[in-house]
C-alpha cells in the first residue's frame, strides 16, 4: 500500500519510478492492486497470498482482505463494470466480487463467496451463489480500524 499511495501522490518521472517499483513488488508478493484503484485508509491484507483488484474498483475505509480474493470487472451485460466496496468490510479467503455492484458498510463476506449482486449494509454474505443475511455485520472482525 505504501508504493500505491506514492504512485497516487506524485507526478511526472517520479510517478513513473514509483509505478515501476509497485509493479516489481506486485509480482514479487502476488498482490495485483493497480495504482488507479481508489483505496480508503485503514486497508488491511491479513496474510500473504494472491489478491487481485481491478484498477477501476473503489474500496472504502477499514476494509480487511484475506488471501485469494478477486475484486473484478464484468465486461458485458447488466452487471458491466466494477464493484464499489463500502467501509468496514471483511472479505474472506477466495471470495470473488464482480460486476457493477455496491457492497454496503459493515458487511462480512464469507470465505469462498461469489458476490455479483448488491449487498445492503450490515449483512453477512456466504455461498456460491451469494446468500445474503441482513442484520449480521462485521462486529469483531475488522482488525485495522483507522480513524475511528
Amino acid at each position: 500500500m505504501f508504493f500505491l499511495r506514492l504512485c497516487a501522490g506524485s507526478t511526472g518521472l517520479v510517478r513513473m519510478w514509483w509505478r515501476l517499483i509497485l509493479r516489481h513488488y506486485s509480482y514479487k508478493y502476488g498482490f495485483q492492486i493497480p495504482h488507479t484503484t481508489k483505496v480508503g485508509k485503514g486497508f488491511y491484507i491479513g496474510h500473504f497470498g494472491t489478491v487481485v483488484v481491478n484498477g477501476n474498483a473503489t474500496i472504502g475505509d477499514n476494509v480487511n482482505i484475506s488471501p485469494g480474493v478477486v475484486i473484478g470487472q464484468v465486461s458485458r451485460g447488466r452487471l458491466k463494470g466494477v464493484p464499489t466496496i463500502g467501509n468496514r468490510v471483511w472479505i474472506g479467503s477466495n471470495a470473488i466480487i464482480v460486476g457493477n455492484i455496491t457492497v454496503g458498510n459493515d458487511v462480512l463476506i464469507a470465505p469462498g463467496a461469489y458476490v455479483n449482486t448488491d449487498v445492503p449494509a450490515g449483512s453477512l454474505v456466504m455461498g456460491n451463489p451469494a446468500v445474503i443475511s441482513t442484520g449480521k455485520g462485521v462486529e469483531g472482525y475488522i482488525m485495522n480500524e483507522w480513524g475511528l
